[in-house]
């Protein structure tokens, strides 16, 4: 008789397997010796234990669904629960018991991560619906019309929740997604009618400046222009396929009166530039009468400058302020020698100014005497007062008394 720790051949040639329930007969080997029958049997065993490897590195390493896992672990079970094998088959049960632990623990975990990847999505969902909800509302079309597709395309990579949740927030998406499609259609089917309105309110602008191109009232033309300038900017904007051909309509016609306006004001100018040629020879003229020795004269050749120079006509614009100007000091230059003249010619002001100069001069006389009474009695407040009174009269007589002397005396 033959033995190893996990079975024994006996003397009949029948070999046992030892397990915890006792000895397990597993076959019957006549054919060689006892030691051949145990080992052909261990092969047995091995061959087992291979496929519980295969088997653990499944499990282990791929994502074998649990459902096949159990199916895989129950056929390799009813293999070890009936093998003809000697081993230790308990061990095998073993490492099959906490395989079966290893799946349902895998189970549950992605269980668990299905849980949250569908709160995850239900999440997603929920935020896209809101983004849509809001865009729904926004009047920004192109930005928000492609931010709406991208929102879809986002979900549809999301995964599907159950159905009543799925389709519930689908719809609220939907409905978000129509609203928008329908103001956007509302708001370019008016837009439409606008622009169409616009073309129309342009075309009589253009029909207008056209009619004004050959107006030769510069002024009050080009204020039109300007007048239907703002008004064809206030019109807004046309169909793009027409805007540009009714803009350069509109410019032509402008273009045709303002080249003709720029002709007529480049003879005017040259016009200007010889006036201001002679109306500065004039000015000439008039600053030799500076300064003046001669009233009489200087006015009298003053007045002829003048009328010679109101008979020229205009000088260029930019011109005119400096041009006048060298006239406007020549006249004041007279007239301020005419006022000298005549102030100190005239007896009645000459008597005026001497009455005050009196008046002022026996104010003084008054208050010093009354300060030296008050400073000699030691009252040298009352003194102060009088001495600041007489500061402020003295003032008043030296101003005066050079009034006076302009009079000559």
């Amino acid at each position: 008789m033959s033995s190893e720790p996990w079975g024994r051949v006996d003397e009949t040639g029948t070999v046992y397997v030892r397990t915890a329930d006792g000895e397990k007969a597993v076959g019957s080997w006549q054919a060689g010796s006892p030691e051949e029958a145990l080992a052909y049997f261990e092969r047995k065993y091995e061959g087992l234990v291979v496929e519980v490897d295969l088997l653990e590195r499944r499990v282990r390493t791929t994502d074998l669904a649990a459902k096949d896992a159990m199916t895989a672990i129950g056929h390799l079970r009813e293999q070890v629960a009936e093998a003809n094998a000697v081993g230790d088959l308990a061990a095998l049960a073993r490492r099959l018991d906490e395989l079966v632990a290893l799946v349902e623990s895998r189970r549950e975990e992605r269980k668990a991560a299905r849980a949250r990847q569908s709160e995850e999505a239900r999440a997603a969902k929920d935020a896209l619906v809101a983004e849509a909800e809001q865009l729904a509302v926004s009047d920004q079309w192109r930005t928000a019309g492609e931010r709406l597709r991208a929102l879809v395309d986002t979900w549809k990579g999301l995964p599907r929740l159950d159905r009543k949740t799925d389709d519930e927030l689908w719809h609220r998406f939907s409905q978000a997604r129509s609203a928008f499609s329908k103001r956007r259609k509302s708001h370019f089917a008016a837009l439409d009618s606008q622009r169409d309105e616009t073309k129309r309110r342009k075309e009589k602008l253009i029909a207008e400046a056209e009619a004004l191109a050959d107006s030769t009232d510069w002024v009050t033309t080009a204020a039109r222009y300007r007048d239907l300038m703002q008004d064809w900017k206030a019109a807004g904007r046309a169909h793009r396929d027409v805007e540009e051909d009714l803009w350069a309509r509109f410019r032509a016609a402008q273009d045709v009166f303002f080249q003709a306006r720029s002709g007529a004001f480049a003879e005017r100018d040259a016009e200007q530039r010889d006036n201001l040629a002679r109306k500065e020879e004039l000015a000439a003229e008039a600053e030799k009468l500076l300064p003046i020795t001669d009233i009489k004269a200087a006015r009298a050749a003053l007045r002829s400058i003048g009328e010679r120079w109101e008979a020229i006509g205009h000088v260029p614009r930019d011109a005119r302020a400096a041009i006048e100007a060298r006239m406007h000091a020549v006249e004041r230059a007279v007239a301020e020698a005419e006022e000298v003249e005549w102030r100190r010619t005239n007896p009645e002001a000459r008597a005026r100014a001497a009455g005050l100069t009196g008046q002022l001069q026996d104010a003084v006389n008054r208050l010093r005497e009354q300060a030296e009474r008050a400073r000699a009695q030691g009252n040298t407040a009352k003194a102060e007062k009088l001495e600041q009174e007489l500061a402020g009269r003295q003032a008043l007589l030296d101003q005066a008394l050079k009034g006076l002397q302009e009079f000559g005396g």
